[in-house]
Order: structure tokens, then C-alpha cells, then sequence
């Protein structure tokens, strides 16, 4: 299928390239000029497939394109066999004994019956098949159910639409579509049921986001106002070949009249996504089956090789080697044995010419059969047993209840099946932030507006409060916020077709579609559930500032009512900012009780009932009001600064906000009003609002937004009564503070990119007709767009830089508090400067090469000289459970990196709370963008570093009794923190500096990378990886940690509301950040353990095995033959020994999960491959020479000088080898279940039932000995039964010995928690605490120095700075104006005395003179040394500046 592929992909771009010389009288003839033009392999040509119809079919050209039927199964019943046998040759194992089988059939060479050797390669072969089979026929039924989805396609006989099978659809065909159904290719939309042409389409198959995203009929098709005809389709479509990017898609339609179309993604609906909101849609196929993006996207699970096969391959090849050793020695053996006879002996036949063999080539001939004989060393069965372990560990992980989420309806997802074993030895893990650290529900917390900070306390202690709520209780206030839509109730077929899991939840290898129907009320199975995206209570509720209340319902009625100060700039900074809020955006506006249903009309408004003389008499008040407000604002800012913490930052910031604002702020009318007017203002104000509030509108929007920030930010507007009431592509409708609701033209809307980092909107508004420019972005944009202070009028001048200055000033302690900061901006436009750059737009859209970056053009272009509003700042709120699994996975030896996007004062702060640094942490900072420098930052931190370190390592040696606790995975000085970023981090890589950082970041205790891209993200786990050869795990939420999950030995995605594309991309998918700690020290650690004992076990059980046989070639001559029946020997490894392993590796726990959580220092055990490692493997390889030897020679005396034959001796041998084999098993095993007793008790049984039926029947089987009735004999014999009494207990003795040995005097940590398991409950706690604090008390890690270095370069002008512009983590100094905290600060506790002022403990160390790197750099961190470790303080400051 694959070369057919290719072929018609070929043909199809033959006949695709457009010629524009054609005359384009008929369809027909095109189709046919196009099929002799030459192939373009860049674009695909697209016709109507109508004008073809059945009998023309053959010279369409459309159907060279693949066809809507997708099929993911990788065997036909005809392929299976050849296919699948193909495949399993690609494991050396299989490959090597069917070799061995086949060298069997060799007469001369042949140690066994042919047919008997071929036995156990065909049963391990098989096994493998029928799982492979029992996969792919999953496989198939989901294509099946897939494939015969209904959808409408439009036919030419019938001139309607009717009814087909997704399979039936074709590249070229018209279809349907209705509200709720799901999209069955890809599909060009060309007419909408919607006035606009718009078509809503929810995209949670393809990304799992349920925000709505908004599709746009191709333009030229979006003014019609009658129904779309297919059949008067004329035009030729010219797009791009099929890729896997959802994000982009661009071509053009060509008329009849050569005229061109261009067309993007933003009219493409991609299968598998749900219409919503919309009751019809048309469109033409674009891409069908597997061609679709979907589909391109969905690679299904990967397959990783882990840690434990890449060991076991080793051994595998040592164990070759000592089989080549054994076969050697029997080879020499048997041709010095055969050279001793001085005659030939009797039963050395000669050939036909009466020659013998030589002694050197029956030698050799020896090699061979030995090797055929000792086969069995490598463990054939060990590739099948591990990956149906690994199936075993991989279900139980899936149904672990504490892995499941329940909010979100999502267990673990194990999308990778064979690297369980791995999350058991992680060393490093490297994390996102937003959305992986934090919940990414964004939460409004502050804003600044005209340069005046406003805290909004009242919300801080909401959100305080919400903390404590259960869950049950945020439950209930979702349900208190909107109501579902009714369902209908469902038969049973469409029940059936609605309980198909969603596609997160999948794990096969290809998309998985659900829920199609025609019936308007039923979608996705979980619709029922469907909440709106970005609407839990805590994002919608935000509680309003009283002061900024205030404000914006003066400024809003002097706006609407054209008062004589409305110009007044202040007033229409308050409203703008507001209105900026609710319409730069592209929300979609819904009602609570209809959620899906979108709003385009604004509902009537109910009379107010306030007369003219009520308004008269409320504006007289407002005017007290008004000119009240400037003092009560200075009275009142005392509450500005709470939730940073310290009450110096309040302080500070009131003296600033009063201070700084020079003529413009406290001398507003201070000397005017007392005190007590404001409460006059305030009650006039509130009356004023209690009746407007009255009469307001009753309905309850739901906001549908395409990211929780926007969501954020309407929400706040909606709180200061700035509501959005509803949303066309032409008008967007506002409700205001007193009532109004204002209608403003959208003229154009610039979406957000990554390039830009903002988005605006252009509107026309409804009072002044002004046109309006409403930006919002990154501060680091915006504020560098701002319009020319220099260039206005003097006091215009100081009033913009002063609140540019103020706004600047607020955003820093926005991002150092862990916000995230978006500045808010506007601009207004003349009506010639408009037109002008309107047609420029319109030239772009309509381009069709370079249309992207001339679209960009414009869109900078408009977004110049803007004028700053305001900044507004959003908590990304912690993600519950997020500092108890970081703290653990630190007590267990892993190191945490934070490598994310964001602003380093927000990183780092985030940091702090989650406790990845400590207060009492030494933390660098490095930013520079220069490679000198960077190299003389490193060597100076890294002396520094190891100057610290160097002091404790004696120490940590002399008490270290045993040195594998300490391996690379613990972080050996746990009091350095380094924080760096995205600029350095090039430096680093551009300029060989990687060998000096990674020196540095051993010495770390974590590491965070901020302003980094998701290139660098897997660039620096890259390097990690494979410089320091460590187990490293990435984890991630969004599409730009796709790399970095990639690039990590496991990749893990949280499902969260960023989509599905790290899910996608990763080996194990969670919900929460708090499930990676069991599933690390829990399940991890067990996985790691059983696979790692259970490998270990097979090579012990195979080389015990073998030597048996070895053994008896010193008394039989070196002949090759056996004392053991070949079936015996075939069902030993297949039957008898096989399922207590295979139970051992998935059920077994070696300590329970409570204490593995309580003591996370355990999970080192695996950290340093303390189980299964060359040490350990060899040990085992001795211990079974050891029990071999005593289970042939114990026997071997015992019958020596009797008349017993070979079976009768072999007999016994074997079964006291079984015995020993499975108890030594039982040794091993920690955990016994009724499972485990039934295997090991049902293995022994089987094994006398078989070998009893067996001798009875095999009479004349194996000429010339025959093994009739041994056993029947020798269980009559009473030395039978001492034999498999003794022996095993002599076998098995020094390993017990030394089991007893380690449980009296080992002081392994893994063996006092077993201990600790065996006590009563409540015992098992104390006794952890206990362990716990004595670790902590005796660990050899240094006492941390309470100073925080700062490290870093500033390219100014200015060289000399202070520490506070040269520390990114700066505390301000009194000079200033201000002294600021971060939150981590507040509860400090001081060794000094509490009178001496805020800066009491702390020492600021600035350099006298600039130092160049290349020459006092040493001097300077010289003279530096002393003064690092002075401050009792916890948390001071120093800085080196160079």
C-alpha cells in the first residue's frame, strides 16, 4: 500500500499544476488539460467533482487523492503471517535461536530431535503473534466504527444532499454539516447558516481545548443570502500538500475569470472537530483520511528502549560469551577424550569410504552441538515475559484511584508501554511552569490605571478564602454560576454511540472520532459535561477595588453625559482602560442558561426609571464627588500595597502614588474638600448605583474565550459594570456602569501572535465617532510602541512619562509578587490615516504570496504611538499539592529544573512558593548577552561554588560509611540555586561554554531557565542528557514543550487547559503536577524493582539450568548428551518455571506505598541501579554456578557406583533443580497473595502431573533410552524424596545466610522500611518520623549560608551601578522611595534586633570600581568571600557586578 501511495501522490501532482492559458468553458476539459501538465510538488489542485458524475469518473482528477477511509491496523489477514514473523526477526533473540533450531537439523551436529528444538522458538513466537493480533483487531474495529460514520454529501443525480459513510467522502465533494455533528475530512468552508459567514467550531478531539475558535467563509462567498449551489461551483482551488501543522494552511481559489481568492486556516474546518453554534455549514474537501491534519498529527503509542534493556542487551552478549566459553571447553574436551583411544571405539562409525573423523574436526562438530545443547543460557522466553509484565505494570498504574482526577474525569495515561521500568531512576527532572507549577486558571488580582496602583484587597481575601474550600464546595458554586443545557434522553443506539472514549483518553494510533449524529442536542460523549472554558468560580468572581469602583463610576457618567469635565484625561483613562478590557478581545458572549447559544443581539433594556432631574441633581453631587476623590485617594492608599506583604511596601507605595505625581495628583483638590465629604460622595454614588443596578439587565453572560487570560480580563471589566453583552464580527455591545449599553463598529481585529505579542482591535466609537485603537500586550512591547513624550506639550510630557514611569514601576512588582503582566494601550485615528492604512490591509489580505508577512507589516504599522492606559496583573495560581511533590522529590535524591517562557522576577517567585528554593538558598543570577563575560560569571560562581563545597566534602566522606548513598543523582550541596536566561543560555551554546555550566548546575540545587524557547528547552535537556548520562524526565503542558518531552528519556504531558499536544507528544499523560509523586516514588520505584529482581532471576534460573547439563559432559565424554528428556528440558523454561516470575514482576512490592511516600529517600535504590547493575549480575551469575553445582554433585554422590540409569539419574536432578529454582523465587518474593501461593504450589504440581502422564505413555518415544515409568519409580524410593529435601536447602543456604546477615546488622534504608511495614499502624508512622529526623540530623549536606548573590550584567551606560539595578531580585534602597518585599520575605524571622530598622542583617556588597573579566575577576571574588557569608538575615542581598 505504501509504494501505491507514493504513486498516486505523484500522479495526483502531475495533474495539478493550474495553467492559466486554459479557455475554462467546462469542467470536463479542464480536468483533462491538467492531467498532462507538468507535476508541482508543492501545491495540490482541487476541482468540483459534480461535473465527473459516475461515468467520467476515471478522468476526474481528484481521484488520484487518498480517500476518506482511514485504516491504522498494520496486518491484512493474507500479510499477517510473512508481516509479523518479518518484525519479530528484528529482535537478536528470536533470531538467534531460530538459527540454533535449524543447525539442529545438521545429522552430524544435532543434539536433539530436530522437531523437538524447533518447539520453543515457535511457542515464543506465537505468544508474540496473538498479542500483536489480538492489538490489531482492536485496531480494525475502531477503523470500522469510524469509517461508517454518516455525514451529507451533496450528489448530482439526486440535486440533494444525502446520507454516506465517512469512507464514501472524496477529495472534491460538497458536504453538510449541522450544529453539533463532527467534521469527516478537511474541509474548505464555503457557506455558513450565520449572517457574517461565521461557523464556531469546539476542537477538544483535536487539542482537548473546549473554548470555541471562529471560522470564516472563504471571502467572496460570505455576502450571499440565498443557500450555496454546489452545482454552479466553477472555480479551481490551489492549496498547499498535506502536513501536520493545525496552525497553518494557506492557497488561493482561481475563478473561470482568472481572478484569484486567497484563502488561510481561518476557513479550514479540520476533521474530527464539532460545529457549534452554527445550524448548517457547506464546504469542499479539501484533504480526506490520511491525508487529514488530524490524522498526519496522531502518531499513537511511541516506543522507547529503557535503561533495564539497554543493561540487559549487555549481559545477553556476556552470557553469549560464557556460553562460547562452555561450548569451547566441551569442544576441547571431547577431541582430547577421542584422542586418548589408542584404537577407534565401537561405536565411532566411520563414513562410507571407511574414513574417520580427525580429533580436530570431530572437536569442532563438538562446538556446534554443545552450542545446540547449552542454547537454553540465553533466556529465549525473558523478551515475552518482560513485555507482558510491562502490560501488567502499565494496567495497574492505569487504575491507581490517587492517579485519577476526578474533577476532570481523567485517569494516568500510559502512552509509551515499555519504559515503566524508567520512572523508577529518574535524576533530573526538567518542568514547565504555567499550566505544569500553576493551575493556569488566571485569576485578576490588581491593575494600575493613569500610573495609580489599586490592590484590590477585598479580592485577596476571596481568593484567601477560597483556598480552604473543598472541593465539593467549588462544585457547587460552578453549578450556582451557569446551568447546563438539557439533554435528551438517549436510546439505547445512540447511547452506544455516545460511551466511545474521547479521544485523550485513547491510546490506539490513530484519531478517534465520537458521538456522530444528526441530532442537534447530542455531540461529543461528554457534552452533558461541557462546561465552558475558563469559567470555574474563582476566575469569574472577582471582587471590585471600593476606590477604583468609584472612579470608574464617575469617569463613566461624566463619559456618557458629555459632562463639562469629561475631558478631563484621568476620566477617560478609567473608561478606556475598562473598555479596552471588554472589547479587545475575541470572546464569544453567551447566556448562563443556554451556554453553547451565541449572543448577537443585545436583549432590550428595561426602563430605569431615573428622570433628567434625578440625573441633574446626581451629577451636582458627582461634582463634590469628583474633586473629593483625589484626597480620599491619597487617604485610602494605605490599602495599596497589602498583599505584598511587608507594611514598608504599603507605605512606600502611598508617599509614591501621592509624591511622584507631582501637580497632577495630591494637589487636585486637597485644600478644597475635608475629610467627610467623601463620605458624601460615596453615599451619593452608591444610591445612584443601587437603582441604576435595579434596573439593569437580568441575564447572566458566560464568556467563551480562546485563552484563561482573556477570560480573566472581561471578567474584571464585568466586575466594574463594564459588561460585554454581545459580539458580532461587526459590532461588539457594552454594557456601561449606569446602564447604557454602548454599540461600537468593529473595523478590524489584529489577532495575538507570538511575534508581535500584543493584539488590537479597531472600532468606530458610538458617541464621538472616533476611531479607536484598543492594544493590549507584554509590558516588554507595549511600552516600547508608546507615542514620543518629548513631543507633546510640557505638562502633557510630564504627565505621560510620569505615568509611563509609575505603570513601569508597578509591572516590576507585578512580576517580583508572581503575576502575569499585560499592559493595556489605545490610539486614536483620523479618518484619512484610517482609509489609508485600511486599503493597505486590504491589499495584504488580498495578496497571495508573502501574505503573512504583509499582514504583519500592517498590523505593526498600525500599532505605533500608542497612549499607556494602564497594566493589569493576573495570578496564575499554584496548582494544589505542587510544594509537597517538589519538596519530596527532592528528599529523593532528584534534581528540578524550571525551564519556561515567563519573566524571571515571575519564575522566580513562583519558585520560592513552590519551595524549588529555599529562603535559606544562596541563589546566582546570571543575564548577559556578551560570551566574555558569561565565561567570567561562570568561573567566578563556580569558585565560589566550590569553595563552599570543598569545606564539607571530608566531613561528608568520613561519615558516608557507604559511598553508592552518595552517586550523581543527589545533589550534593543542596544551598545553590541558579536562576538564568534565555539570552545566556544562547551565549552558552553559541560559545562552547556548556562543559563550565554543567559544572555549575551539578552543584545546584535547582535551576530555573526563564525568557526560554522551546528550542532551548530541548537543547538544554539534550545536554543534560547526554554529557552527564543520566535518567532525565520532561513535563509539560502546551505546544511549546513538545520538544523538551521529546528530547527527555520520559516525557510526561498534563492534560490540562492548554490542549492536547503534549499529551500527544509524551510516554504518560496526568492531570495534576501532584500525581507525578506517586507515580515516581511509588509505582516507579515497584516497577523498577520487580523488573530489575525479575531479569536478574532469568539469568540465574537459565545458567542453573544449563550447567546441569554442562556438568555431566565431564562424565559422558564431552558427547553432547543429555541425563535430562528433551521434553523435560522444552517445558522446564516454557511451563514449569515461567508464571511465578511473570506474577512476581507485576504484583510484587517489595515496601508499601505509605512508606514510600513517607520515606522518598528510598526511590535512591533505583536512582543508583542498586539492584540490577554488573555487580549484582554477576553475584548471581556465581550464586547460580554455585547451586548448579550442588544440585548435579549432591545427586551425583548419592548414586555414584549404583546400576541407575541415565534417566533415573537425571530425574531426580531435575526435579530438585525446580524445587530449588522456584525457591529461590520464594526468597526473592516480598508480597504473598493467594496468587502468588496458587502459581508456586500449581507450578510444582504440574510439573509431577506431566512428568507422571508422560513416563507412563512414553514407551518407544526416544530411542534408544526411553524415560517409561522414571518417575513412577523414583517417587517410590525414599533417597527420591530425602534428595529433594536436602539439596535445595543446601543450595539455597548462603544466600539465605546472607539475607539473615543484612536484616541483623545491614543498615540499608530499604530494609528498615521493610521492617517498618511488618509493625502496627500507628507504630509505622512514629517509626517514619523517627527515620526521618535522624536522616535530617545526620545528613552530610552543608548548613546553608543565608546570602543570596545576585550575578549578573546590565549593558548601560552607566557601569556603576547599585545593587539594587544590577540584582534582578533587587530590594530597593531608601534613597528611592521605597522599600519593597516579595511575599517569601514576610515572615522572616531576624536575629537581629527588631528596632534596627528594615535593613538590619542585611549587607549590600557594591564593587567601589567596575572590574573588567579579564582582569581583576579573581581579585574581586576574592575580596567578595568574606563578606558572602556575614548576614544573619535569612534572605540578604549581595550582589558582584562586573
Amino acid at each position: 500500500m505504501i509504494w501505491k501511495k507514493h504513486f498516486f501522490k505523484e500522479t495526483c501532482c502531475r495533474c495539478g499544476a493550474p495553467d492559466t492559458e486554459i479557455q475554462n468553458e467546462e469542467l470536463e476539459t479542464r480536468g483533462k488539460v491538467k492531467k498532462r501538465k507538468k507535476k508541482n510538488e508543492n501545491k495540490r489542485v482541487i476541482i468540483s467533482n459534480l461535473p465527473f458524475g459516475s461515468k467520467k469518473r476515471k478522468e476526474n482528477p481528484n481521484i488520484y487523492y487518498d480517500s476518506n477511509k482511514i485504516k491504522t491496523t498494520k496486518y491484512t489477514i493474507l500479510t499477517f503471517l510473512p508481516k509479523n514473523i518479518y518484525e519479530q526477526f528484528h529482535r537478536f533473540a528470536n533470531v538467534y535461536f531460530v538459527v540454533i533450531a535449524l543447525l539442529n537439523f545438521v545429522p552430524v551436529v544435532n543434539a536433539f530431535q530436530p522437531e523437538v528444538s524447533v518447539i520453543p522458538i515457535c511457542v515464543i513466537m506465537a505468544i508474540t503473534a496473538i498479542k500483536d493480533a489480538w492489538e490489531d483487531f482492536r485496531r480494525y474495529k475502531l477503523d470500522k466504527e469510524i469509517n461508517h460514520m454518516g455525514c451529507y454529501i451533496y450528489s448530482r443525480e439526486e440535486r440533494a444532499y444525502v446520507e454516506k459513510c465517512w469512507k464514501d467522502v472524496r477529495v472534491g465533494d460538497f458536504v453538510q454539516l449541522q450544529c453539533n455533528e463532527t467534521i469527516p475530512a478537511d474541509i474548505l468552508l464555503l457557506y455558513s447558516s450565520d449572517q457574517n459567514g461565521i461557523c464556531h467550531l469546539e476542537t477538544a478531539n483535536l487539542d482537548g481545548e473546549t473554548n470555541l475558535k471562529q471560522r470564516q467563509v472563504v471571502m467572496g462567498f460570505s455576502s450571499q443570502n440565498t443557500l450555496f449551489e454546489p452545482e454552479f461551483f466553477r472555480n479551481t482551488i490551489i492549496c498547499e500538500m498535506p502536513n501536520n501543522d493545525l496552525n497553518k494552511f494557506k492557497g488561493y481559489m482561481e475563478q473561470p475569470n482568472h481572478e484569484r481568492i486567497g484563502f488561510n486556516i481561518e476557513s479550514l474546518l479540520l476533521r474530527g472537530c464539532t460545529i457549534r453554534n452554527t445550524e448548517a455549514a457547506i464546504g469542499i474537501v479539501i484533504y480526506a483520511g490520511h491525508e487529514t491534519k488530524a490524522m498526519l498529527n496522531n502518531n499513537g503509542p511511541r516506543y522507547k528502549r529503557s535503561k533495564i534493556e539497554r543493561r540487559m542487551n549487555t549481559d545477553i552478549f556476556l552470557c553469549v560469551g560464557l556460553l562460547l566459553v562452555m561450548c569451547l571447553v566441551g569442544a576441547v574436551g571431547h577431541g582430547i577424550w577421542t584422542g586418548n583411544f589408542s584404537e577407534y571405539p565401537p561405536y565411532d562409525v566411520p563414513d562410507e569410504n571407511g574414513n574417520f573423523l580427525s580429533p580436530v574436526l570431530a572437536g569442532f562438530y563438538m562446538f556446534l552441538t554443545m552450542i545446540i545443547l547449552l542454547q537454553v543460557l540465553i533466556p529465549i522466553s525473558l523478551y515475552v515475559s518482560i513485555e507482558l509484565v510491562k502490560l501488567g505494570q502499565v494496567f495497574l498504574i492505569h487504575n491507581d484511584i490517587d492517579l485519577y482526577d476526578e474533577e476532570a474525569d481523567l485517569p494516568i495515561q500510559c502512552r509509551a508501554l515499555n519504559i515503566t521500568e524508567d520512572l523508577g531512576q529518574i535524576q533530573y527532572i526538567f518542568s514547565d511552569k504555567t499550566g505544569t507549577l500553576t493551575e493556569n486558571k488566571m485569576v485578576f488580582r490588581r491593575c494600575t490605571v493613569d500610573g495609580i496602583e489599586f490592590s484590590h484587597q477585598e479580592n485577596a481575601r476571596r481568593l484567601e478564602t477560597h483556598k480552604e474550600l473543598d472541593l465539593d464546595d467549588e462544585d457547587f458554586a460552578k453549578l450556582q454560576h451557569f446551568t447546563l443545557p438539557p439533554m435528551n434522553i438517549e436510546t439505547p443506539a445512540t447511547y452506544k454511540q455516545r460511551t466511545v472514549r474521547p479521544l485523550r483518553r485513547c491510546q490506539s494510533a490513530r484519531a478517534h472520532f465520537q458521538g456522530h449524529t444528526r441530532n442537534r442536542s447530542l455531540g461529543r460523549r461528554d457534552s452533558n459535561q461541557s462546561q465552558v472554558a475558563f469559567s470555574s468560580a474563582i476566575e469569574k468572581d472577582v471582587t471590585p477595588d471600593s476606590r477604583l469602583l468609584r472612579r470608574v463610576r464617575e469617569a463613566a457618567f461624566q463619559a456618557e453625559n458629555l459632562s463639562p469635565f469629561m475631558h478631563t484625561k484621568t476620566s477617560t483613562s478609567f473608561t478606556d482602560f475598562f473598555l479596552a478590557l471588554a472589547i479587545c478581545n475575541t470572546v464569544l458572549v453567551s447566556t448562563a442558561t443556554e451556554p453553547r447559544q451565541r449572543v448577537t443581539v443585545p436583549p432590550p433594556i428595561k426602563p430605569s426609571g431615573i428622570t433628567l432631574e434625578k440625573i441633574h441633581q446626581i451629577f451636582q453631587r458627582l461634582k463634590l464627588a469628583s474633586l473629593s476623590q483625589s484626597f480620599s485617594s491619597s487617604q485610602s492608599s494605605s490599602d495599596l500595597g497589602a498583599s505584598f506583604s511587608a507594611k514598608s511596601t504599603e507605605e512606600h507605595l502611598a508617599v509614591l502614588d501621592c509624591c511622584d505625581n507631582g501637580d497632577n495628583c495630591c494637589s487636585r483638590g486637597d485644600e478644597l474638600q475635608g475629610k467627610g465629604s467623601t463620605d458624601i460622595g460615596s453615599a451619593s454614588l452608591d444610591e445612584v448605583f443601587k437603582s441604576v443596578t435595579n434596573s439593569s439587565l437580568p441575564t447572566d453572560f458566560c464568556y467563551e474565550a480562546e485563552s484563561p487570560d482573556e477570560a480573566a480580563l472581561v471578567y474584571a471589566a464585568q466586575a466594574y459594570s463594564f459588561t460585554l453583552v454581545s459580539r458580532t464580527p461587526e459590532q461588539v455591545t457594552v454594557r456601561l456602569p449606569q446602564g447604557t449599553l454602548l454599540t461600537f463598529d468593529i473595523l478590524y481585529t489584529l489577532g495575538f501572535d507570538s511575534v508581535r505579542k500584543r493584539m488590537s482591535v479597531v472600532v468606530r466609537h458610538p458617541l464621538t465617532k472616533a476611531i479607536v485603537v484598543y492594544t493590549k500586550g507584554a509590558d516588554s512591547v507595549i511600552m516600547d510602541l508608546l507615542e514620543d513624550s518629548s513631543k507633546a506639550e510640557i505638562s502633557a510630557e510630564k504627565r505621560m512619562k510620569r505615568i509611563k514611569e509609575k505603570t513601569q514601576k508597578h509591572l516590576d512588582y507585578y512580576a517580583r509578587d508572581g503575576l502575569r503582566t499585560l499592559c493595556i494601550a489605545k490610539k486614536v485615528l483620523n479618518e484619512d490615516d484610517f482609509q489609508k492604512w485600511a486599503n493597505f490591509r486590504r491589499e495584504a489580505e488580498a495578496a497571495i504570496d508573502n501574505r503573512d508577512e504583509l499582514l504583519m507589516e500592517t498590523a505593526q504599522h498600525l500599532e505605533t504611538k500608542l497612549t499607556l492606559l494602564g497594566a493589569t496583573g493576573i495570578e496564575d495560581r499554584l496548582q494544589d499539592g505542587v510544594p509537597d511533590t517538589i519538596a519530596a522529590l527532592r528528599e529523593a535524591g532528584i534534581k528540578i529544573w524550571v525551564l519556561t517562557g515567563d519573566k524571571q522576577e515571575t519564575a522566580v517567585n513562583i519558585a520560592y512558593s513552590c519551595k524549588l528554593l529555599n529562603q535559606r538558598d544562596t541563589v546566582f543570577t546570571i543575564n548577559t548577552e556578551n560570551k566574555e563575560t558569561c565565561e567570567s560569571l561562570l568561573n567566578l560562581t563556580l569558585e565560589e561554588v566550590k569553595k563552599n563545597y570543598e569545606v564539607e566534602k571530608p566531613w561528608r566522606r568520613f561519615f558516608g560509611i557507604i559511598p553508592t548513598s552518595f552517586s550523581a543523582s543527589e545533589a550534593p550541596s543542596p544551598e545553590f540555586g541558579l536562576v538564568i536566561d534565555g539570552q545566556t543560555l544562547n551565549v552558552i551554546f553559541q560559545g562552547g561554554l556548556e562543559e563550565k555550566f554543567l559544572a555549575l548546575t551539578k552543584h545546584c540545587r535547582s535551576v530555573l531557565c526563564c525568557r526560554s524557547t522551546p528550542l532551548q528547552k530541548s537543547m538544554v535537556v539534550k545536554l543534560i542528557r547526554r554529557q552527564l548520562k543520566v535518567m532525565t524526565l520532561s513535563i509539560g503542558d502546551g505546544a511549546n514543550d513538545v520538544s523538551m518531552i521529546q528530547a527527555a528519556d520520559v516525557g510526561i504531558g498534563i492534560s490540562g487547559q492548554e490542549g492536547m499536544q503534549a499529551v500527544m507528544a509524551s510516554d504518560f499523560a496526568i492531570s495534576r503536577f501532584k500525581h507525578l509523586k506517586k507515580l515516581l516514588l511509588v509505582h516507579g520505584h515497584w516497577c523498577y524493582a520487580r523488573l530489575a529482581k525479575m531479569v536478574i532471576y532469568f539469568f540465574y534460573k537459565n545458567v542453573s539450568y544449563v550447567n546441569l547439563l554442562f556438568w555431566y559432559q565431564f562424565f559422558c565424554g564431552f558427547s553432547g548428551s543429555t541425563m535430562i528428556d528433551y521434553w523435560q528440558m522444552i517445558f522446564f523454561n516454557l511451563f514449569f518455571t515461567s508464571m511465578p516470575p511473570l506474577l512476581f514482576g507485576i504484583l510484587d512490592k517489595d515496601v508499601s506505598a505509605e512508606t514510600l511516600l513517607g520515606l522518598p529517600e528510598l526511590y535512591k535504590n533505583g536512582q543508583n541501579s542498586e539492584i540490577y547493575k554488573l555487580s549484582t549480575f554477576i553475584i548471581t551469575m556465581l550464586d547460580a554456578f554455585y547451586q548448579s553445582l550442588i544440585c548435579f554433585f549432591v545427586p551425583y554422590l548419592t548414586y555414584k557406583d549404583s546400576n541407575i540409569d541415565v534417566f533415573s539419574f537425571g530425574n531426580p536432578i531435575n526435579t530438585i533443580s525446580l524445587l530449588t529454582i522456584l525457591l529461590h523465587q520464594a526468597l526473592e518474593m516480598k508480597t504473598w497473595t493467594l496468587f502468588h501461593l496458587v502459581t508456586m504450589i500449581g507450578s510444582v504440581v504440574f510439573y509431577f502431573v506431566f512428568s507422571l502422564i508422560y513416563n507412563a505413555a512414553c514407551v518407544v518415544c526416544n530411542p534408544p533410552t526411553n524415560p517409561y515409568w522414571v518417575m513412577e519409580k523414583q517417587l517410590s524410593d525414599p533417597i527420591f524424596y530425602l534428595l529433594c529435601l536436602i539439596t535445595p536447602v543446601i543450595a539455597l543456604l548462603p544466600r539465605f545466610f546472607i539475607f539473615a546477615l543484612r536484616g541483623t546488622f545491614g543498615t540499608s534504608l530499604i530494609l528498615k522500611a521493610q521492617q517498618i511495614d511488618k509493625l502496627p499502624k500507628g507504630q509505622q508512622d512514629h517509626e517514619i518520623q523517627k527515620l526521618r529526623s535522624r536522616k535530617q540530623t545526620t545528613s552530610g549536606a552543608p548548613v546553608a549560608s543565608p546570602t543570596s548573590h545576585a550575578v549578573s550584567h546590565e549593558d548601560t551606560e552607566n557601569q556603576g551601578l547599585s545593587a539594587s539595578e544590577v540584582n534582578p531580585l533587587r530590594k530597593e534602597t531608601p534613597e528611592e522611595g521605597y522599600y519593597f518585599f516579595n511575599k517569601w520575605a514576610e515572615e522572616e524571622p531576624t536575629a537581629t534586633d527588631s528596632s534596627a530598622g528594615p535593613f538590619s542583617g542585611h549587607y549590600l556588597l557594591v564593587p567601589s570600581r567596575v572590574t573588567t573579566p579579564g582582569q581583576d575577576g579573581g581579585k574581586l571574588s576574592k575580596d567578595n568571600a568574606n563578606s558572602f557569608n556575614q548576614g544573619s538575615h535569612r534572605r540578604s542581598v549581595s550582589a558582584v557586578t562586573l
